[in-house]
């Protein structure tokens, strides 16, 4: 094991405490009193019930939409770039998704390891327990695994709470088992939440993180075009996501992220920018 970091460097989890939080979203405060007023109309004028079911409808299709949005907060909290502050000023955040992956994970980790580089890898509950050394690997060096849900399955965005509870719940299980530390922040599948969503991350004392800037480097095959998206604008509290999971293959066969990175860790030291976790960039209220 090659281990670059000491432990005093290394992203070890503080004891469990409560994040600090903000109110419940304001679009669940509102969708609870429209929901009443709507009833309260259709009580007082219940011939006009297909006006007031049109509002349900038109409600509920607003936060379809708004959970088809990785990048929004209308649902809650959602990390879109570092917190601004003295510690993020020149700092920025290589997130990692979909693994770990028994060819591709430890080629990433060996590359990060030479450039001595610190990720955050969100990781599938599922992947992890079928290669629980990767999943300690990552933390062994110095890196942060965070939760990417049990299984990734496409029906999270209209999964009700009691699902999504036990999904991000035994993946927070899986991780703390495999690796002694507990996940301190949560990446939905593919980006794609729902209004029951934050109420269960604070329940299980999880933030949301999102991204700045993507690569889309599961399906586009040309390393200078992911580069180029991801650096395009490249700026202070940027999160970046690549993937080591479902990872594109370049024309010559060589994962996508293996010739993307050396490029973006180059240029982004060449602006004078370093890398760190969503741990050490958080900065609480």
């Amino acid at each position: 094991m090659n281990e670059l970091f000491t432990p005093q460097q290394r992203n070890e989890a503080p004891p469990q405490r409560r994040w600090p939080r903000t109110s419940y979203p304001a679009m669940l405060t509102a969708t609870a009193a429209w929901h009443v007023f709507v009833l309260a109309g259709w009580l007082l004028a219940p011939a006009a019930w297909p006006w007031w079911l049109a509002a349900i409808v038109v409600n509920h299709a607003i936060f379809t939409v708004a959970g088809l949005l990785p990048r929004t907060s209308l649902l809650g909290p959602n990390w879109t770039h570092l917190p601004a502050g003295a510690r993020n000023a020149d700092a920025i955040a290589l997130t990692i998704d979909d693994g770990p992956d028994p060819v591709v994970t430890p080629q990433v980790l060996d590359l990060l390891d030479a450039f001595k580089v610190r990720a955050t890898f969100f990781c599938i509950g599922a992947k992890a327990q079928r290669y629980p050394e990767l999943a300690r690997e990552i933390v062994a060096r110095g890196h942060a695994l965070e939760n990417h849900s049990q299984v990734h399955v496409h029906t999270f965005s209209i999964t009700f709470p009691g699902a999504l509870t036990r999904e991000i719940g035994a993946a927070q299980r899986t991780f703390e088992a495999l690796s002694g530390e507990r996940p301190m922040f949560f990446r939905a599948p593919a980006g794609l939440r729902n209004i029951f969503l934050e109420p269960v991350l604070r329940k299980l004392d999880l933030r949301l993180a999102a991204w700045t800037r993507r690569g889309y480097d599961t399906r586009e095959r040309d390393p200078h075009v992911v580069a180029h998206r991801l650096l395009r604008g490249l700026a202070p509290r940027d999160i970046l996501l690549l993937h080591d999971g479902n990872a594109a293959l370049t024309i010559e066969g060589k994962p996508l992220i293996l010739a993307v990175l050396p490029r973006v860790i180059d240029a982004a030291r060449s602006q004078h920018l370093r890398f760190v976790t969503l741990r050490e960039a958080r900065i609480d209220d």
